[in-house]
């Protein structure tokens, strides 16, 4: 069975996210969306609310699972038998930081990275931007999967 983890913190789930996961599963025979937990980072959304905004918009593709997981990557892939890490990539920078990433995830296990390149229509946007866009009361639907609704509270 080929499987791959495509991680990340999901903070929230962007449009550039869906493209990548809906394309990627074409790819393997199970994606496993993984939700990295940092204790020290600040996250606008909670864990349940990430899975949720993923599930809802993923739930119904039996080839897809959403889990969370502490520590390193490499090492949730091991204990999970992943052989591969799937990456999206928006632009030149993206590739050089996670080219160091795959690099150093070879030289810990046997894990394979896979990039997909995020369409034009997507490349331009990111978490930390929908964020911003949350927190100032824009229109960020336009940026994120159908799934992913925000309260009013969270905007402040």
């Amino acid at each position: 069975m080929k499987r791959a983890i495509f991680p990340g913190s999901f903070d929230p789930l962007t449009s550039g996210h869906h493209d990548i996961i809906t394309r990627g599963v074409t790819l393997f025979d199970e994606l496993i969306i993984a939700i990295g937990v940092n204790s020290s980072k600040k996250y606008m959304f909670s864990l349940e609310e990430r899975i949720k905004f993923i599930e809802d918009a993923f739930g119904d593709n039996p080839k897809i699972k959403v889990v969370s997981y502490k520590g390193l990557t490499v090492d949730f892939c091991m204990k999970n038998d992943v052989d591969f890490i799937l990456r999206g990539l928006r632009n030149p920078a993206d590739f050089e930081f996670e080219k160091a990433i795959a690099h150093t995830n070879r030289d810990l296990a046997p894990i394979e990275t896979v990039f997909l390149l995020t369409a034009a229509s997507t490349s331009y946007i990111s978490s930390s931007i929908v964020r911003e866009v949350i927190r100032n009361n824009g229109d960020y639907t336009k940026l994120v999967p159908q799934s992913v609704r925000v309260k009013k509270n969270k905007s402040k």
